[in-house]
């Protein structure tokens, strides 16, 4: 089940990425992000928030906790997605996100002395082989030509602050309702978020609340924030962030296959082949190594 809610988790991230690239012409990064948590909270507060508040001493006590993750994991991360897709190409940034795992892996080591077996290791590197690959477009010499610039910056930062959150994620208190947590990171993330959304709009920078505009918000707010950040939470508590990490290499997967349905683009044999070697390295670290324990 765990390994479900992160498939869906990668799918509805890669949504967030192609529709935050489609739309960063219509809607600022800040303005995304700001309405992106509110409407997400509006929904958690009809079934959510009422388990942080009947938790509220016990969130008092893990508040340092839930404060860092909301800093992470909602005011940074996501606000950083979308500030890079103003200024980096597709390919970029997928790129650089795909370092998600390796990262997930490093901080896992410096903060809880979480070390890969040898197979796990073999898994990540044969997963990433498959994104090189397809962002390549099945020329790895085409990689040598690509050119990073400050919006690859800001995705590489996001995905420091991501490999953070779910590596810190083992300190999650087992007695704090997941629902009072999420709650909790969302409120955090939203203090977060406002004064930098206040600025942009004392800018003049605005977006028209057009049906495609609010499509775009009800959809990150409700498929990439509230859904996917409690599958993944969940997830990544039952299996570890080791074994959950290489499932971003999913994405790269998912967002060729929705650009194909909604921007009509076209499938290549490398994005088969690509899509090969992901799945055997997210098999080799999380299925293999369960059957061995």
């Amino acid at each position: 089940m765990s390994y479900i809610l992160l498939i869906l988790t990668t799918l509805f991230w890669s949504g967030n990425f192609v529709i935050s690239r489609g739309m960063h012409a219509d809607i600022p990064p800040l303005a995304l992000s700001f309405w992106r948590w509110v409407v997400a909270f509006l929904i958690l507060s009809l079934f959510a928030v009422r388990h942080l508040w009947g938790q509220r001493q016990l969130a008092r006590t893990h508040l340092r906790f839930i404060f860092i993750q909301g800093v992470l994991g909602v005011g940074g991360f996501n606000t950083l997605i979308y500030l890079a897709v103003q200024s980096t190409t597709a390919i970029n940034a997928v790129l650089v996100n795909s370092c998600i795992p390796v990262l997930i892996a490093v901080f896992s080591w410096v903060l809880h002395r979480e070390v890969m077996s040898p197979r796990q290791c073999l898994g990540v590197v044969v997963s990433l082989s498959g994104v090189v690959l397809i962002i390549a477009q099945g020329d790895v010499a085409a990689l040598l030509s690509v050119r990073f610039n400050p919006g690859d910056l800001l995705v590489l930062l996001a995905a420091v602050l991501w490999a953070l959150y779910s590596a810190n994620l083992r300190n999650y208190p087992r007695e704090l309702h997941p629902f009072a947590f999420q709650s909790g990171i969302v409120l955090v993330g939203l203090c977060c978020i406002t004064p930098f959304y206040l600025i942009e709009l004392s800018r003049g920078t605005t977006f028209s609340p057009t049906i495609p505009a609010l499509m775009t918000i009800l959809y990150v707010a409700i498929f990439a924030s509230v859904l996917a950040f409690i599958f993944w939470n969940r997830a990544v508590r039952a299996v570890g962030a080791n074994k959950a990490g290489p499932f971003i290499h999913l994405m790269p997967v998912f967002s060729t296959v929705l650009a194909v349905i909604f921007l009509g683009e076209q499938l290549y044999p490398y994005h088969f082949k690509g899509a090969a070697l992901i799945f055997t390295g997210i098999i080799m670290t999380t299925v293999l190594v369960a059957r061995k324990k």
